[in-house]
């Protein structure tokens, strides 16, 4: 067995989560250096085709008090049922990878690697890596402690997961099984990116395969909290829910911006530091509150299904809502509550569809609405297990976004 080699890892951040929590495979630029560029342009350059979403950046401003209240009315709802995920996955996690049976099993020389996917997947996997990392329950039945390290890395559409960062991984734990996290699906498109970057190590004979390629020759190991499209190997539920860390962007997920794409030559993608939002980071804060919360619970653990494929249990819906809107980009459509309000902060919206009209998880969307005077139809049950799609506004050229 290889001794992990971390050394040339060590030298990477953490955002603003400790140390312990994650390493941050980005390379960080002064935001200063990064062109901020208006969300009406960049809708423009997108569709258009001139520019790729990652090549650049709208900077982040810090949330508004209204925002702000949203979003602690949000945690307060919703801390039980994320600690409850959180607690049923690692649980899950233990029991599929500590096999005292097995000689390959989970153990400190050959750790099980959390890699989050950059930014979503960020709070779920420190949220993992905390549970993983808890020895403190004697209970068999409760306990789900597991030898763990994690990391984050870039993962864009239409250019992949970024090579060297996963490269530099495999390099550090060649004995290792790695598990992809993410926060959520919603078309499953983010699943399609790292199932095709994945697909140089899907040959048996490669040295690389059976650290990915753990769970069966076509299984990704994607984790996450939700899955409405129903693509994760494994996930916490398929519904489509308020998660806490999804209404919040840079100031829940390490003050980290949005990946920026570089070419392979050059290094690894980069990444902003919002040091200017440190006064407004929630970050540490709604781990600390979800990870006390979770050492709490007395209910008794669920061990999760797993899924060796895709089931797209959406894709009909997508198909659908393409036609009856006239969308030729699937890239228009943000199904989820978390990716339709994210899609408001960022992009230019032409209209919100909601399953219920005044359903308690949409109302920081619906305020955002009304903010900014964006059409809501609401559809009921048509479009569920979705409860909120943003449409993205057609520009001139139906391209890339």
């Amino acid at each position: 067995m290889t001794t992990p080699n971390i050394q040339k890892l060590d030298k990477y951040g953490s955002g603003s989560y400790l140390a312990s929590d994650v390493t941050v495979l980005l390379d960080i630029v002064d935001k200063d250096a990064v062109a901020d560029v208006p969300v009406s342009q960049k809708e423009a350059l997108i569709q258009s085709g001139q520019r790729h979403y990652s090549d650049m950046l709208t900077l982040e401003k810090a949330p508004s008090a209204m925002h702000e209240q949203l979003y602690a009315q949000a945690l307060e709802q919703g801390t039980n049922r994320t600690a409850t995920d959180i607690a049923n996955l690692a649980y899950t996690l233990h029991h599929t990878f500590q096999n005292p049976l097995n000689e390959s099993t989970i153990n400190v020389k050959r750790p099980l690697v959390l890699v989050s996917l950059v930014r979503a997947g960020l709070p779920v996997g420190v949220l993992l890596q905390r549970a993983l990392s808890d020895n403190e329950r004697s209970d068999a039945d409760s306990d789900y402690s597991l030898p763990s390290v994690h990391y984050g890395i870039s993962i864009i559409r239409d250019r992949g997961l970024d090579p060297v960062a996963l490269q530099m991984i495999l390099h550090a734990y060649p004995d290792s099984p790695i598990v992809f996290v993410d926060g959520w699906t919603g078309k499953g498109a983010i699943y399609q990116e790292l199932a095709h970057s994945l697909e140089p190590f899907s040959n048996p004979s490669h040295p690389n395969f059976a650290n990915i390629f753990h769970q069966g020759k076509d299984a990704i190991p994607l984790l996450t909290l939700a899955d409405p499209a129903g693509v994760a190997w494994l996930a916490a539920s398929e519904e489509d829910w308020l998660i806490p860390s999804g209404l919040l962007n840079s100031t829940v997920s390490g003050l980290i911006s949005r990946s920026l794409y570089t070419e392979p030559q050059s290094g690894l993608h980069r990444s902003v530091f919002y040091d200017n939002l440190v006064e407004a980071d929630h970050s540490l804060a709604f781990i600390d509150h979800i990870d006390t919360a979770r050492r709490a619970l007395t209910i008794p653990l669920q061990r999760l299904p797993t899924f060796k494929q895709p089931r797209y249990q959406t894709a009909d819906l997508i198909d659908k809502l393409a036609a009856d809107y006239n969308i030729t980009n699937r890239n228009r459509i943000k199904p989820t509550i978390a990716e339709a309000t994210r899609a408001i902060l960022r992009r230019d919206p032409e209209r919100i569809l909601l399953a219920t009209a005044e359903h308690p998880d949409t109302v920081l969307l619906r305020h955002l609405c009304a903010q900014r005077d964006i059409n809501i139809t609401v559809l009921g049950a048509k479009i569920l297990p979705y409860q909120a799609i943003t449409l993205i506004k057609q520009r001139t050229t139906d391209s890339q976004s």
